[in-house]
């Protein structure tokens, strides 16, 4: 049995405060929890059940998309460092897992004080909708937090492994005494919020901004992730085919928009950002450097996505569809930005705006607009579980169609078999096939070591391939770490010593410290340190 432990006390007023300041981008309401006995107030209070903070910056930072190039680049900041070596962080900024972890228990907060109202009221079917985005927003800050902070689930260890607190009701009392709910039971808690939460869910009530809300495409999009990490392949697919419908290409990313744009990545991250945009689910929005860190700046730009990783592991990468030559042929457009001891390939993900407080002082804060859920990746996220079942001709046509929309050209000739070509390893130095990666040779093919089988062969070798469609969709939002996480994929940090813009490298340090294997225990990452102090067991010593 888990030891049970004390979680700190989060005052939901504080966590609300402590945001206060950057909630005028959402136009939140006061916080209305003293009297809420009406639909009006408890919808305003459902505007705050949404994490403030994203993950995205330290999830992405954490995984293989990022090279460090060294001291001869002096853009960093410490929060960069211990994270890209996975440290415990001490730093405190809007990117940080502490603000991570606060945000998401004050917007599970908030959506608790809804749920509380709504019984208090005698669950009139009026609200029955707003019940449906609480426990679907709940459910969605506690599957961020048991990700982060927590082993990655497996059938084998998820009942031992040590996750977070899922809290069902308000917090009433100054100390209050909480129990630390294994990976297994946080995600049962999970699931159980989505069946009853999701069938509730009514777009109308969200008028004109339904993207910023728990939707209920963004909701069945949010279950067929769960379902995938949770090794429930049949589920994936039941609730991914829900968000995708007969035709999806008819609501997939006009990335003509994107490219239209102009040669501007800030102007091409809004317009990918969109809600106008049919693929963009759900939409978030936090107090983040993340625009800054993944756009045309110097800043943070010490760990970066450079050219090295981009011409062999990802963009440019010898791939089974071929080898882009050209940015344009990545239809939402790739930009290369040329900055100190460094040339960064950047995907438009990330929208960067400035909150000004003060137009005189010229002062105010760093906001991102990111999409946590698309029909791109939920496509992905099917296809994935397709393998799995060995439905691969199903899976296929999800692989085919999203190359298609995401690419300008497409060989005539792809297919399973050119697939298994690409995965296969090669037999002559000059011969078809992909070596696995190494850090001084790196490839798009890593191993994979996940606690799940995997048949050698055509399974594998699309899962490769998926993995790789995966990871170039979701750059720059941190969804490659907890692919990273579900398969077992060893990272290597590397120093970039070599030249910076080529494609070859030169590892600087090949340490065991610098190495992250399966089940490595810094997967879950630290849990803050005023937490630990309150009397949490921190995940490692």
């Amino acid at each position: 049995m888990k030891k049970r432990t004390l979680i700190h006390n989060f005052i939901l007023f504080l966590g609300v405060m402590s945001f206060v300041s950057c909630n005028k981008f959402l136009d939140e309401m006061p916080d209305n929890r003293a009297t809420l006995d009406t639909e009006e107030k408890i919808q305003k209070l459902l505007v705050s059940a949404y994490p403030q903070s994203a993950y995205t910056m330290t999830a992405e930072m954490s995984s293989d998309n990022v090279d460090d190039y060294g001291v001869g680049n002096p853009n960093s900041e410490r929060i960069l460092e211990e994270v890209f070596r996975w440290e415990d962080v001490t730093e405190i900024t809007n990117d940080g897992p502490s603000y991570v972890w606060e945000a998401c228990y004050s917007a599970i907060g908030n959506a608790n004080e809804a749920l509380a109202a709504i019984e208090e009221m005698g669950n009139p079917a009026s609200l029955s909708p707003h019940r449906g985005e609480a426990l679907v927003a709940r459910a969605y800050s506690h599957f961020i937090l048991v990700n982060m902070f927590a082993m990655h689930y497996t059938e084998k260890f998820a009942e031992t492994d040590l996750g977070i607190t899922y809290m069902l009701e308000p917090e009433r009392t100054l100390d209050p005494k909480y129990e630390r709910h294994s990976v297994k039971e946080v995600y049962d808690f999970i699931k159980q919020d989505l069946e009853e939460g999701i069938p509730l869910i009514n777009d109308a009530i969200y008028g004109g901004t339904p993207k910023y809300h728990m939707n209920r495409a963004a909701a069945n999009a949010l279950a067929a992730r769960v379902a995938l990490y949770t090794e429930d392949w049949t589920g994936a697919v039941r609730y991914a085919s829900l968000v995708l419908g007969s035709n999806p290409r008819n609501i997939m990313r006009d990335n003509s928009v994107v490219a239209g744009a102009g040669t501007s990545l800030v102007n091409a991250s809004i317009a990918f950002t969109r809600s106008t945009n049919a693929s963009n689910l759900l939409i978030g929005t936090a107090a983040s450097n993340m625009g800054l860190y993944f756009g045309p700046y110097d800043v943070g730009s010490r760990f970066s996505h450079g050219q090295i990783i981009n011409h062999n592991e990802t963009f440019f990468a010898a791939t089974p569809w071929g080898k882009t030559t050209s940015s344009l042929n990545y239809t939402p457009r790739l930009f290369v930005y040329t900055g100190t001891n460094l040339d960064k390939s950047l995907a438009p993900r990330a929208a960067y705006m400035f909150e000004t407080t003060d137009p005189v002082a010229q002062i105010g804060f760093r906001r991102t607009i990111y999409v946590p859920f698309n029909v791109e990746e939920t496509l992905l996220v099917r296809a994935e579980a397709n393998i799995h079942l060995k439905n691969y001709d199903q899976a296929f046509a999800d692989m085919q169609l999203w190359l298609s929309n995401n690419y300008t050209a497409v060989p005539a000739d792809f297919s399973i078999e050119r697939i298994n070509s690409w995965a296969s390893e090669p037999t002559t130095a000059d011969g078809p096939g992909t070596h696995y990666y190494t850090p001084t040779a790196p490839t798009a093919k890593k191993r994979l070591n996940p606690e799940f089988p995997i048949e050698a062969g055509t399974q594998e070798n699309m899962l490769h391939a998926v993995l790789l469609m995966r990871r170039l969709e979701t750059i720059h939002i941190g969804l490659r770490w907890f692919d990273i996480k579900r398969y077992g994929i060893e990272v290597t940090r590397r120093v970039i010593t070599g030249s910076t813009s080529g494609t070859s490298t030169e590892v600087g340090s090949t340490e065991e410290a610098t190495k992250l294997t399966a089940r490595d225990k810094r997967h879950a990452l630290q849990i803050p340190q005023d937490v630990i102090a309150a009397g949490l067991t921190p995940n490692r010593q």
